[in-house]
């Protein structure tokens, strides 16, 4: 009986410690600055479709995360063209999405947030879902990366790992989503929406560089 019970105090040890490692492994991928996260940032301050942008956002997260941690990162990191295919697409649409925002930025548009951002709840959803999806690092983040330290953990401890991580995404995304949303007031200066965009750019822009380098270095032959 004694067995027993430290038995599952065993198991539930590791369960809690494959769910916090999930959270603080994930945390730490998704937090750094990229294409991502500048588009929540700075619809979030234009106050337009917060929820919805963030739930897509933490939804593909939670389909990839588990993904991963099922097997799926094998397949992705030994199919280079898949992930070449992945990049030319995420390096047009990017490099696209940053010369709008720089025409964005000098255009003598409305500056008012309404007549800047996205214009329908559909149009929301497919840009958030394109800037996720085309875009190699996210599947490196959260298919191979966290799939492979999640693929460690025997069941159910993986599963626990994949929800502490998809947990993280969910917090991340609803926070920088709605915490952007505080920024508005500063954004009553054109100016600002001029830095704005101008930021959007160069993220897009930077990013979609490095994907171009994939692109050439990575160009299939014959």
């Amino acid at each position: 009986m004694l067995d027993g019970v430290f038995a599952n105090q065993m198991n539930d040890v590791s369960v809690y410690s494959a769910f916090t490692t999930g959270m603080v492994t994930s945390i730490a991928l998704i937090m750094a600055i990229g294409a991502q996260n500048a588009f929540v940032l700075a619809q979030g301050i234009r106050k337009q479709y917060n929820f919805e942008i963030a739930l897509v956002c933490c939804s593909l997260d939670t389909v990839l995360i588990f993904a991963g941690v099922a097997g799926m990162g094998l397949i992705i990191s030994t199919n280079p063209m898949a992930m070449w295919i992945v990049a030319l697409f995420g390096a047009l649409f990017l490099t696209a999405y940053g010369a709008m925002a720089l025409k964005s930025a000098f255009s003598g548009q409305s500056l008012k947030a309404e007549a800047r951002g996205l214009q329908t709840l559909g149009q929301a959803v497919v840009v958030t879902a394109s800037i996720s999806l085309l875009n190699p690092h996210v599947y490196l983040d959260t298919v191979v990366l966290i799939g492979s330290v999640g693929g460690q953990y025997v069941e159910p401890a993986r599963w626990w790992f994949a929800a502490g991580a998809c947990l993280s995404s969910v917090m991340w995304f609803f926070c920088l989503s709605y915490g952007a949303a505080r920024l508005a007031p500063v954004f009553e200066k054109p100016s600002a929406w001029t830095v704005l965009d101008i930021f959007v750019c160069v993220m897009m822009w930077a990013i979609s560089y490095s994907l171009w380098l994939k692109v050439f270095e990575q160009w299939p032959v014959g």
